[in-house]
């Protein structure tokens, strides 16, 4: 029988991800400080914090198997959160417009009782068309993005924004790489293929 499994997080995008794998599992809020580090690039940003969140909630369930993500938005090494408000996801969008941004994404499994500890980037490069005033707005009010990492929901409207996505994760991008996800909880004791 596996061990209880816990997705540290309380992102819809996340929990739904998780669901494609068909294990059993629960949700709870890991309470984080995400104050990116002074100088920390994106990607360390992101693998610590996948890190933090999951041993966060580790600590109280030390006979669980415990999923932290995280996702940054790397512009040219600058990190680029979720924006919050319409006003910060369009000076967000007007700064990608045209440009090539790598969304720095993490995952990490802790299982406290075996001692395993473990976290892997999954980085997507994504190249924005240049995108007009009328484009970020309209796509603002119908997407609405503001807990996004970036602006952008590739799995909704968001793709009308994009020229390309360069991935070996396909869900890496929405926010949880799944096919590292699965080799973590393999490494941690749970296979979703197996009873």
């Amino acid at each position: 029988m596996n061990p209880p499994l816990i997705l540290a997080s309380t992102s819809r995008y996340r929990h739904e991800l998780l669901q494609r794998l068909r294990l059993p599992f629960t949700v709870q809020a890991p309470h984080t400080d995400e104050t990116p580090l002074p100088g920390e690039a994106p990607a360390a940003l992101a693998l610590r914090l996948a890190l933090a969140k999951a041993q966060a909630v580790a600590a109280r369930h030390p006979q669980a198997v415990v999923i932290g993500s995280d996702q940054v938005a790397d512009l040219h090494g600058q990190p680029i959160g979720k924006p919050g408000d319409f006003a910060r996801a369009a000076q967000q969008l007007r700064r990608m417009s045209g440009q090539q941004v790598v969304f720095q994404t993490a995952v990490a499994v802790v299982r406290r009782d075996s001692g395993f500890e473990r976290a892997l980037l999954a980085p997507v490069t994504v190249a924005f068309r240049v995108l007009s005033e009328v484009e970020i707005e309209r796509y603002l009010t119908l997407d609405e993005p503001f807990d996004c990492a970036g602006s952008a929901k590739s799995e909704s409207l968001g793709v009308a924004l994009l020229e390309r996505i360069d991935s070996d994760d396909p869900t890496a991008l929405v926010g949880l790489p799944l096919m590292r996800t699965c080799r973590l909880l393999r490494e941690a004791g749970i296979d979703p293929l197996l009873p």
